[in-house]
């Protein structure tokens, strides 16, 4: 279970501008706009919606926000997530560019879902750093905006105070990144949990976001991944699953094939990778108990294989997702 030990939550501020698309608004306030969580126990964010007049039409027209709150309303956010719309060529409005110039110079994190670079990039904000944005738009965004280190080829970019997203599914994506940069995995996987998403997917970037068991539609290959998960510290293979599941292993495979697009021995290993990383977020200091505990064996092996899934080593990771009250003092030990 997550920790539920009280931790403020994070003011978030939705900026909402003409022609904002509302699936981009749909992510953010199903992500970060959900008060007490009850599969989480507490309240990991406080969303408000402001723009730059009391009624704001949207996409085409089709919809109007009301009730939202003035641009000052910003200054208390901690984050800061700024107007997308499909009409890039319509300029932003002053005010809305001001008020993200602001936030910027107040140290405000900035989140740009979709086109919500080129508001950004209207405001100054990207010249000579990364972003993401959708790959229909790479060739107009490089004409108008040729300071931006542009990276078409990848979901989101984590440029540290400014994080952008390409297309409207990765709006879902950089936010359950960002719940897993600000609260850990296991909380984020409950946020993708409820939302019914498969929080990994395969892009330019790493994705980071814990994946639930699929359901495979085959109650026994179901059965069978939850039973591995449970003796992930022992030495299963292939075989082992394939008893269990009642098949040959030559079965096991196509199953495997069919239902989740791997083998069952890259299964084994993603799923020990994904314990490793819970134990090292959770403050497991030592790599010898980790590898042993998530059957990975060897502490050089649970290098080796961290780093081909995330990109990291345990202590980049460590220093990347772990709270810092449950750091543990870096050693040659840990090593990298």
């Amino acid at each position: 279970m997550p920790n539920n030990s009280y931790q403020p939550p994070i003011p978030v501020g939705l900026l909402v501008d003409e022609g904002s698309n509302p699936f981009e608004l749909g992510c953010v306030c199903e992500v970060f706009g959900a008060r007490r969580r009850p599969e989480i126990g507490r309240e990991l964010y406080r969303l408000h919606v402001v723009s730059p007049r009391p009624q704001v039409p949207l996409r085409d027209g089709l919809f109007t926000a009301g009730g939202t709150e003035p641009l000052a309303e910003l200054e208390r956010d901690h984050t800061v997530v700024v107007p997308n719309r499909p009409d890039v060529d319509t300029p932003s409005h002053p005010e809305v560019l001001d008020a993200v110039r602001r936030a910027h110079r107040r140290g405000a994190r900035l989140v740009g879902l979709c086109t919500g670079a080129f508001t950004l990039a209207e405001a100054g904000v990207l010249d000579g750093r990364p972003a993401a944005v959708h790959w229909q738009l790479a060739d107009e965004f490089r004409r108008r905006f040729p300071a931006v280190d542009l990276r078409p080829d990848v979901l989101y970019v984590d440029d540290g105070d400014v994080l952008t997203s390409a297309g409207s599914a990765a709006a879902l994506d950089l936010a359950l990144y960002i719940v897993r940069l600000d609260h850990g995995a296991e909380i984020a996987n409950y946020v993708s949990r409820r939302l019914v998403f498969a929080a990994y997917r395969d892009g330019g970037q790493k994705q980071f976001v814990e994946r639930p068991i699929p359901d495979t539609g085959q109650p026994l290959l179901t059965d069978t991944l939850a039973w591995a998960q449970q003796r992930l510290d022992t030495p299963l293979t292939v075989a082992h699953l394939a008893r269990h599941a009642h098949v040959s292993a030559t079965t096991l495979h196509r199953r495997f094939r069919t239902e989740l697009g791997t083998t069952p021995l890259a299964w084994l290993t993603t799923e020990r990778i994904e314990l490793a990383r819970r134990l090292i977020e959770r403050g497991v200091d030592s790599l010898d108990v980790v590898a042993a505990r998530t059957g990975l064996g060897t502490a050089a092996n649970l290098r080796r294989q961290l780093r081909r899934y995330t990109g990291l080593s345990p202590s980049q990771y460590r220093s990347t997702f772990t709270p810092p009250h449950r750091r543990a003092p870096a050693t040659r030990a840990q090593g990298a």
